[in-house]
């Protein structure tokens, strides 16, 4: 899920430095969702004692 939410923050930065502000805006959106829900996943997780399942 982070590595999801980097990927998106990533293509955000690219694309603001080429202009594309549209595309920046809606793609640091992504990121910034696909953070907050990984981090509840997480934090769940955490609280529950429950482990991710191996991949």
């Amino acid at each position: 899920m982070f590595g999801w939410a980097v990927t998106f923050l990533i293509v955000a930065i690219i694309a603001g430095i080429f202009g594309f502000a549209g595309l920046a805006g809606t793609a640091a959106g992504i990121a910034k969702v696909l953070f907050v829900v990984g981090l509840v996943v997480f934090l769940v997780l955490l609280v529950t004692g429950r482990r991710p399942p191996a991949l």
